[in-house]
């Protein structure tokens, strides 16, 4: 068997973060219109239930993050540290909407702000695999 390393650990954490944070989102989109049709009530039961379980997601993701920044062997290339900064805002802005979506009341800034939560999100993703490679 391999041998388990806190870079392992700091890995896997950070994985199951994201894992939360945007699988929970992608599974959202498709409960809702479903949840929809059961009331209202019934929508904003799960948005605050999946809140209570994202938003601890999005605290490790941002731990994680910045343990693994620190834990980075040497400067990096000018596109390493270009696309991690790309990274870390593209992360504020999924945390910023996420948080303003949270607090809409009208259809518009919810679908906005959902919207670009997503987006914001798949592209930290998208970052993380590419910064991995």
């Amino acid at each position: 068997m391999l041998a388990v390393s806190w870079d392992t650990v700091r890995l896997f954490l950070h994985v199951l973060a994201a894992t939360v944070w945007v699988g929970g989102q992608l599974t959202l989109i498709a409960l809702v219109p479903s949840l929809r049709g059961l009331g209202s009530a019934v929508t904003q039961a799960a948005a605050r239930r999946f809140n209570q379980v994202a938003w601890p997601a999005f605290a490790v993701l941002v731990a994680t993050g910045v343990w693994n920044i620190a834990a980075q062997h040497g400067p990096g290339t000018g596109a390493y540290r270009t696309t991690l900064t790309v990274k870390v805002a593209v992360v504020a802005v999924s945390g910023l909407t996420a948080y303003l979506h949270a607090r809409a009341r009208r259809t518009v800034p919810l679908a906005v702000y959902g919207a670009l939560t997503l987006l914001s999100a798949l592209a930290a993703l998208f970052l993380g695999v590419l910064l991995s490679g």
